[in-house]
């Protein structure tokens, strides 16, 4: 299955949505970093609703690019995630360490 990635205005000019569809692999993650590598927004929302599961490289990428947002000063929050998804998130401690919240909704308030 293919990874798609739609870039979606948020609620204000510093917000943007990533709405990621497909699993997050490593036969597809360089399609999410080349993303995130164009986005130069305050506030990264990564939509996870359509994102049946991730294995660890697309963990990578995702702590890679929370971590260089964090040194512009910049915040990457994750919304919608799937309980499979969760669950890595939960196993490898990343839950504590990016924010995670339920709905779109949600994240666009944090």
């Amino acid at each position: 299955m293919s990874l798609s990635i739609e870039v979606l205005p948020g609620k204000s000019p510093a917000v943007r949505v990533l709405r990621v569809s497909g699993p997050i692999t490593l036969q597809n993650f360089t399609t999410l970093q080349a993303e995130f590598l164009k986005l130069q927004s305050p506030v990264t929302i990564l939509d996870l609703s359509k994102v049946p599961h991730m294995d660890s490289a697309g963990l990578g990428v995702v702590l890679k690019y929370f971590v260089a947002a964090q040194k512009r000063g910049h915040k990457l929050i994750l919304a919608s995630v799937n309980e499979r998804v969760l669950e890595l998130f939960k196993l490898t401690r990343v839950d504590s360490l990016i924010p995670i919240a339920a709905t779109l909704e949600q994240a666009e308030s944090l």
